[in-house]
């Protein structure tokens, strides 16, 4: 019997790595812990709403080019939408004030140098100061490299850290911010432009993912949780998800894309991402749909990103550990003012809503805990590791994702003599 790859967790990591191996003609089968695919990237039908909503909102780039490669392979080309060029409104939610970043086309940045298209209240030099991010050392904090208390880091350095890494630019690493500006804002505007997902998440990377595998003879095993690996010298020789083990052929390989401390668990003396960042996001319906508004960024409140798709408004809280502990009626209280000054209701009343907490959304991405991201090979021969929390040069974010799933793929093709 051909050689088989198992994929153990069917997340975006999980996916992306499963879509290239059935891709390039491997037999491949996939289990996941839940009763759903997606991970932290899924749609679910909400009852209070009555609408589909995303467990998260997402905001990519047309730069990602992994993300949307991912896409173009599963058919799922056109899930994304976005303004072009590019445009980055935002809402000063202390002041009132409202603006638009406009970046420029070319890898100069000559858009700086227009006041009408950059950030209010800065100049030009400003700017110029992000390029310290490019030589950051590993243990470089963005706050240490930028100059706090300026308009621009308030009002673009600050929230844009926050957004990228999920952790307050104070103890955020330098290191993990500077790819992202480099394969965005560096490439000019049409690397840089917004991208959400037209009608979510779910439709956009799952769905179209799970047929494509379907149609490529893989299999995908839901409610499927790995206890154990059972190693035999240099290899993994079958997985235990209770009951009689799954054998391992001596040809096979195992891809394990589960969370960093699932990972651990289960892979003995791994170094891994210890600690994790938490993510609120508020889901509000409207008395109407919000004519004109995509996407709006937030400075100054408690949510940093708002998303409106139909009559749905999404907003997002990152680095937000202290907030996902009070109650979600009081989480509520707090957005919906934003949402609803944001939006121009007035003194609306606060309407059905969804507050989903993410606790562990994403690991705590400080120079600390970065240097613990171990790469996608390991000490057994046919055990590779796929996940946002592993060495891909990026954060954790869903281009992070991809690329760890294609990149543990790649390992194994190569490791058959099949690249």
């Amino acid at each position: 019997m051909p050689a088989q790859v198992h994929v153990v967790g069917a997340g975006l990591a999980g996916l992306s790595c499963a879509v290239r191996l059935a891709g390039a003609g491997q037999r491949v089968s996939v289990y996941e812990a839940a009763g759903h695919a997606g991970g932290r990237c899924r749609s679910f039908h909400d009852e209070a709403l009555g609408r589909t909503i995303d467990n998260g909102n997402h905001l990519l780039l047309s730069g990602n080019r992994a993300a949307l490669a991912y896409l173009r392979e599963i058919g799922a080309a056109d899930s994304l939408a976005g303004p072009e060029p590019a445009a980055f409104p935002f809402l000063d939610l202390k002041t009132g004030h409202r603006w638009t970043v406009r970046p420029g086309a070319g890898w100069f940045p000559w858009w700086i140098f227009d006041a009408r298209r950059r950030v209010p209240e800065t100049a030009a030099g400003d700017y110029l100061r992000g390029l310290g991010l490019a030589w950051a050392g590993a243990r470089a904090t963005v706050a240490q490299c930028l100059v706090p208390g300026t308009a621009l880091y308030r009002r673009f350095w600050e929230p844009l850290c926050v957004a990228v890494l999920n952790t307050a630019a104070e103890e955020a690493a330098a290191t993990l911010l500077w790819p992202v500006l480099r394969e965005t804002f560096g490439r000019g505007e049409a690397a840089c432009r917004p991208l959400i997902a037209r009608h979510g998440l779910g439709q956009g990377f799952v769905d179209p993912a799970l047929r494509f595998l379907e149609a490529r003879g893989a299999s995908v095993s839901l409610n499927r949780r790995l206890r154990a690996l059972n190693l035999d010298g240099d290899r993994v020789s079958a997985l235990a998800f209770g009951g009689a083990p799954l054998s391992v052929g001596p040809e096979d390989s195992v891809v394990l894309a589960v969370p960093p401390a699932a990972s651990a668990d289960l892979v003995p003396d791994l170094v891994a991402p210890r600690h994790s960042r938490a993510i609120v996001n508020g889901h509000f319906r409207l008395d109407r749909t919000a004519p004109g508004v995509t996407f709006l960024g937030l400075v100054g409140g408690t949510c940093q990103w708002l998303f409106v798709r139909g009559d749905i408004a999404s907003v997002t809280a990152s680095a937000a550990d202290a907030l996902a502990e009070e109650p979600a009626a009081a989480i509520a209280e707090r957005m919906w003012p934003e949402v609803a000054g944001a939006l121009d209701l007035g003194a609306a009343p606060l309407p059905a809503h969804r507050i989903v907490k993410e606790k562990r959304a994403t690991f705590a991405q400080t120079p600390e805990e970065a240097a613990r991201r171990p790469g996608a090979r390991t000490a057994w021969r046919n055990l590779f590791l796929a996940g946002d929390w592993t060495d891909t040069g990026l954060p954790a974010t869903i281009e992070g994702s991809v690329c760890s799933g294609r990149k543990a793929a790649d390992m194994v093709l190569s490791s058959r003599g099949d690249t």
